[in-house]
């Protein structure tokens, strides 16, 4: 048995050791190096920051109508109606709100009378010459101590509001009386959508919820991803042809049913294995104009998804926060370095690309993005981190003024009744 054993080991080892052609064991060999290029998959995307086709005039056509019933729904502003020459500015002041950074104010009105918060959580309602309608409150002590945030919605002559302590209540426009109020095990982190008889918000365990619009009973859920990765970055909804879409911390976009919840499609727009990169991605908000989606992210991709299966149907290197705006067939946005563009909404293509933050010094630059924009028949109005408006000419895409509205955030411009009204950390400002 033992001859036995040391035959085999004596074969082995000759045909491994000692025999060169079998190409296990072998003498010093220099590496030959393979003719097949190296393919890196993960390549960094050239971000654009120089002008193309700036010389280009850009003029929307008579026959386009002003937006005046937006629908927030799609979160498409489209083109809408403001005084050009703005003369001058009044001021509707609160409590400063902390932190105002880090949520994204939306200024809720019937076209007369305008309801925001501020940092003890009142509630208020003041009319457009910022005479005070109502003041309500419905915190404890401990609550306010915690500084929430809230997100407000309107729908006829109700308020729904929403917050991040996981509270969800309804209220009269009018008199601000509470319907009901109901909480969540978990706070809210979006904007709240309501559609028909049904209200769509999503908290920060990525759960889309959907609560009735009559009493505010739970009725249907869904759980989009691990709700051990989260964000601060708020969620986005938008509501179109019975489906609600949403995106969550890992840039996954989602299809649901309104009625019952179910999936209809999911498609990622991230490496999800790449989860430590998560928290720091932020998308601009959903957009929808026809049987497009259109969002945008700061890793430098802009997307155009079909709405009824998902596909992904173009993809444009843009580095982006904001909202971008539909306007028949363009696309606008503004990068986060500082560039308008305009795009092709059918294939993509970038038709023209200007510089609207070449008047800030350069060092001064670097720590400024813009924030949000409104576009009117010849001019778009973009407010900035540092609290400037911009007026940008519309035809040529250049800066035509600046306007210092405040020393630090300022929030997206709203429009009502042809003025553009401006959220700061402790006021709101009526520009006409």
């Amino acid at each position: 048995m033992k001859k036995f054993i040391l035959i085999i080991l004596f074969l082995f080892l000759n045909n491994c050791s000692l025999d060169t052609k079998s190409g296990i064991w072998t003498q010093d060999k220099q590496i030959r190096k393979s003719s097949i290029d190296t393919i890196k998959l993960f390549q960094e995307k050239k971000i654009h920051t120089k002008e193309f086709n700036a010389n280009l005039s850009y003029e929307l056509s008579d026959k386009i109508k002003i937006n005046g019933n937006y629908d927030n729904n799609t979160n498409n502003r489209g083109l809408v109606d403001f005084e050009k020459n703005i003369k001058k500015f009044s001021k509707f002041k609160f409590r400063k709100i902390d932190n105002f950074f880090y949520f994204e104010p939306d200024l809720v009105s019937d076209g007369k009378n305008f309801v925001f918060f501020d940092d003890k959580l009142n509630l208020f309602n003041f009319d457009k010459n910022f005479s005070l309608i109502w003041k309500k409150n419905f915190y404890s002590k401990k609550e306010i101590k915690n500084k929430p945030y809230l997100s407000i919605s309107k729908l006829l002559n109700f308020l729904v509001i929403t917050d991040t302590l996981g509270n969800i209540y309804k209220i009269e426009f009018k008199t601000g009386e509470i319907i009901w109020k109901k909480k969540n095990p978990h706070p809210f982190n979006s904007k709240i959508k309501i559609y028909n008889d049904r209200i769509f918000v999503i908290d920060l365990s990525n759960v889309l919820r959907c609560f009735s619009l009559e009493n505010g009973d739970e009725l249907w859920t869904y759980n989009s991803e691990n709700i051990f990765l989260k964000s601060d970055k708020r969620k986005s909804i938008a509501v179109k042809d019975n489906k609600v879409f949403f995106d969550n911390s890992i840039g996954d976009i989602t299809a649901i049913d309104v009625n019952d919840g179910s999936l209809i499609w999911q498609t990622p727009t991230q490496n999800t294995a790449m989860y430590e990169n998560a928290y720091s991605l932020e998308n601009s908000q959903l957009v929808i104009s026809n049987e497009d989606l259109f969002f945008s992210n700061n890793k430098n991709e802009f997307f155009s998804l079909n709405t009824s299966n998902g596909f992904i149907k173009w993809k444009q290197n843009i580095n982006s926060t904001v909202t971008p705006v539909i306007i028949e067939d363009n696309i606008f946005t503004i990068s986060i370095e500082g560039y308008l563009f305009v795009i092709d909404k059918t294939n993509g293509n970038i038709i023209r690309i200007t510089d609207i933050f070449k008047y800030f010094k350069p060092k001064k630059r670097n720590k400024i993005y813009p924030v949000g924009f409104i576009i009117g028949k010849k001019n778009i109005f973009v407010s900035t981190s540092n609290g400037i408006l911009l007026d940008v000419d519309l035809n040529t895409g250049k800066t035509i003024s600046i306007l210092e509205i405040s020393n630090n955030l300022i929030s997206t411009p709203f429009v009502f009744d042809r003025k553009i009204f401006i959220v700061k950390n402790n006021a709101i400002i009526k520009l006409n």
